[in-house]
This record gives structure tokens, C-alpha cells and sequence, in this order.
């Protein structure tokens, strides 16, 4: 099936250009502008300071976040499309947009492991499948392991919580997988997800994956929202 969908002629699903891929050269160069990002949260830059004071204030556990681009028209609704409907074929166009991020392919490629974050067990019986684990088999990692945080606890929908309330929210809320620390001691990670918002979500998720033994934690996203 994933060989007769790249066969077929299909359409673009921002402009709705056709034939045409599913996000097209065209869209990608007006809808996708580097713009200057913090080092370790991928937060928007003024002028050419190379971390946000929040950053400098509270390091995150990542030693570096990518973006691809900020959150908002037309990426929110094509996200929306990919995360909750069914969507997935948008996994391969997606990642191979954020490997043209400057710095990912070559923290792909030097990543001993990519991890996603792992979908509430709520979320992933509603949808049957993980966006950020679709996302990190397509980035062409060297190995992804699916498991290697869990998530013991169904969170309540973040959308509408403050950035304390964030972080209070998702404390303790992934575990390291017993079963994969073996993969995970000593190595560099590099975390995957679609959505980051605050950050409270991939701080937690580094947390655990360092106190799994990682030896450095490293992030990639496809959008970053403007920080709260």
C-alpha cells in the first residue's frame, strides 16, 4: 500500500495544487522560513542571542531543540489532520520537511537512538497509532525505540493550562522502560515529538530518559508554538 500511495498521483494538502506531492515545493518555500531559535527550546529569537532568558534562567534537559517551523496557519491544520485524522501518510512529507531543518539530519545521523514520546493510552486507543512514532521510523534514524518511556498515568488535554500548571501537570509523568535502559545507558537520544508547546512535556520526557542512563538528550519537533 505505501508503495502504490507514492505511485499514484496525489495533491498537495495546503494549496491543493495536483498532481503534486503532498506538501509541494511551492508551499514548503512560502510557508517554511528559518528564523533565528533558541538552542535548547527552539523558542523564536530576537536579535542574535543563542538561548532565551528562560533557558538561561532554568536549563532544560535537552541539549538541543529543533523546529521546524512555528505553530500556526497553514501547519495547524495540516498537523491537526496528521495527529487526530488518520492522516498518517503525512508522516513521510512531514519528516523529510524537518530534515531540511538545519541541524537535524546531522543529529539524526550522530543520535545512537531515537525515542518518541509516548502517547497517553487514552489517546492512542481513540487514534491507534502515535504521530511522534510514525515521525521518528520516517526521519530514517539508526534505531527507534518505541518503548523506552512509559506512561503510567492519563493526563487531562494540556491545551488550556498555563506553563506552571504544565509543568506541575507532567512531573513523573514517563518512567524509563526497565527493558530498554541497556539501549539507552550511556548513549545520545534524540526525542521526537509533532507539537511542542511550553516544553513541560519534552522536559519531562528528557528528565526520565537521563536518569535512564542517557548520556545526552536532544530534541526534534516539527512546530514550535509561541512561548505562553
Amino acid at each position: 500500500m505505501a508503495l502504490l500511495a507514492r505511485l499514484l498521483p496525489s495533491q498537495c494538502h495546503i494549496c491543493r495544487a495536483w498532481p503534486a506531492p503532498p506538501i509541494c515545493a511551492g508551499c514548503l518555500a512560502c510557508f517554511v522560513r528559518p528564523e533565528p531559535r533558541c538552542l535548547t527550546c527552539a523558542a523564536p529569537l530576537a536579535g542574535s542571542a543563542a538561548q532565551c532568558g528562560e533557558c538561561l534562567l532554568r536549563p532544560p534537559p535537552m541539549s538541543r531543540t529543533f523546529a521546524a517551523l512555528s505553530y500556526g496557519w497553514p501547519w495547524d491544520g495540516l498537523l491537526a489532520q496528521f495527529k487526530f485524522h488518520q492522516q498518517t501518510g503525512l508522516a513521510a512529507p512531514l519528516a523529510a520537511m524537518l530534515l531540511q531543518t538545519p541541524g537535524v539530519a546531522q543529529a539524526v545521523a550522530e543520535a545512537d537512538a531515537a525515542v518518541p514520546v509516548p502517547a497517553s493510552r487514552q489517546r492512542l486507543a481513540a487514534r491507534g497509532y502515535n504521530p511522534a512514532l510514525l515521525l521518528a521510523r520516517a526521519l530514517g534514524a539508526r534505531r527507534v525505540v518505541a518503548d523506552a518511556l512509559l506512561r503510567p498515568h492519563d493526563a487531562p488535554p494540556q491545551r488550556n493550562l498555563s506553563r506552571a500548571q504544565r509543568l506541575r501537570r507532567v512531573q513523573n509523568a514517563f518512567v524509563p522502560n526497565p527493558a530498554r535502559r541497556p539501549a539507552l545507558q550511556g548513549r545520545h537520544v534524540l526525542l521526537i515529538d509533532d507539537v511542542m508547546t511550553t516544553g513541560a512535556t519534552l522536559r519531562a520526557a528528557a528528565e526520565a530518559l537521563l536518569r535512564a542512563g542517557a548520556r545526552q538528550v536532544s530534541a526534534a519537533v516539527l512546530a514550535r508554538t509561541p512561548p505562553l
